[in-house]
């Protein structure tokens, strides 16, 4: 998808956004990125939307499950064949437009932000910066303890309230005592407010993980998730067993007349066509829980049940060095104050992710921008009137940024 509304023009060598789309169809992109269309008429930039294949539109054959029959074909759903198709049509794009001399900046968020840092290490002759929003580029082999990304949740709860903590570190044994009493499922369905009855406790368990967990990683400013949650863990009243003050909190984060829990184990195959893929292929994170010292009960991140599990969908085994590799990641400051320049990883210190992200200045060119209470990829969403004042100078700190890199650029291109 291409703006071309502010866009000041090929002859004014006027900068060009390219947003890298990521594991979604980039229509849902488009209704939650805002940082190029908003700040587009300042630098008078064109704006650049590119799908990343094998989602949305983008995918062979028609459909992502007829694509991923074909053994020949999936080999080519990558990270490394998604940059070289954005390098394409970025050039093709500037060919056309006869915009050769147009600085490019590509932006990315989450995997996508991944994808923005690794474009500008392999392709510099094509963008010239790079702003990598929640980027967790670090969070492969061994660079990242594996249980960091539970660690920031735990954290983000025991600030909310330390009574909530503690409430959630006890209901996980609560929920196995009450599971293993006569007709204990039964209870649980009903505490809970299930569907359907609960097969067995690891349903709940899971259900429960997935909620403190996305509550974190997106957890608006405007909105409060997580402090919503503990409001209704700790308003429950004096008194509440512990699973009734869990689930008031359930409630209080997401209100229905039943919950449907996704049974464990009934996971459909189309389900591990997109992303599931590349996880298994290349993007293997090990992250887990491999000690005591988070709100959730132990879970190590198991390589070998990791690779039976990517064996029984796809037939391959995971290459879990593969990306440190091919992007590198061990040793980053050594390594990339050496070559590489102009790229801003962005973070919010609150998002899970951010444990696996660079938090500290590499070089004059290599930034750290972070927030101490930001979470994920907040700094490229569309800004509200309801933003608060960290997350508007996050926004201007990176704009700024980026102005010196074209400035200088356009100081190079005059001194030629």
């Amino acid at each position: 998808m291409i703006n071309d509304k502010y866009w000041g023009g090929a002859e004014a060598n006027a900068p060009i956004f390219v947003y890298l789309g990521a594991e979604n169809p980039l229509d849902d992109d488009l209704n939650g990125i805002g940082f190029l269309a908003e700040n587009a008429p300042y630098f008078k930039a064109l704006q650049v939307y590119i799908e990343h294949r094998y989602y949305g539109q983008s995918v062979p054959f028609g459909s992502i499950e007829e694509a991923m029959k074909n053994e020949d074909i999936r080999g080519y759903f990558s990270s490394a064949q998604a940059i070289a198709d954005y390098a394409e049509v970025i050039l093709h794009l500037k060919r056309t437009l006869s915009a050769q001399s147009c600085p490019v900046i590509v932006v990315g968020a989450s995997y996508g932000g991944m994808l923005a840092s690794w474009f500008r290490l392999k392709y510099p002759q094509v963008a010239l910066g790079a702003l990598a929003s929640s980027a967790p580029i670090l969070y492969f082999d061994d660079i990242t303890p594996q249980n960091g990304f539970y660690s920031v949740i735990s954290k983000d709860f025991k600030e909310a309230s330390e009574s909530c903590y503690r409430t959630i570190q006890e209901s996980w044994s609560e929920i196995d005592r009450v599971a293993s009493q006569p007709n204990g499922l039964s209870i649980l369905s009903q505490k809970f407010q299930t569907c359907s009855l609960l097969s067995k406790s690891s349903d709940l368990k899971d259900y429960l993980e997935s909620i403190y967990t996305h509550a974190a990683q997106y957890n608006d400013p405007s909105t409060n998730p997580v402090s919503n949650i503990c409001a209704g863990i700790d308003g429950a009243g004096q008194g509440t067993d512990v699973l009734s003050r869990i689930s008031a909190g359930v409630y209080a984060y997401y209100q229905d007349s039943c919950y449907n829990f996704n049974p464990s184990g009934t996971t459909s195959r189309s389900y591990f066509n997109g992303w599931g893929w590349q996880t298994c292929s290349e993007m293997v994170m090990p992250i887990g829980r491999n000690d005591n010292t988070t709100m959730f009960p132990p879970k190590s991140f198991d390589l070998d049940s990791y690779v039976k599990r990517c064996e029984s969908f796809y037939g391959v085994s995971p290459r879990p060095h593969w990306v440190t590799t091919y992007y590198g990641g061990h040793d980053i400051k050594l390594v990339l104050r050496r070559f590489a320049s102009n790229i801003i990883f962005s973070n919010g210190l609150k998002d899970p992710y951010s444990s696996g992200g660079v938090l500290q200045d590499i070089s004059d060119n290599l930034l750290a921008v972070y927030t101490a209470n930001g979470s994920h990829c907040l700094d490229v969403l569309w800004a509200k009137e309801s933003d608060p004042q960290w997350l508007i100078m996050q926004r201007k700190v990176e704009v700024k940024i980026i102005e010196g890199w074209i400035s200088q650029y356009y100081a190079d291109l005059q001194a030629l």
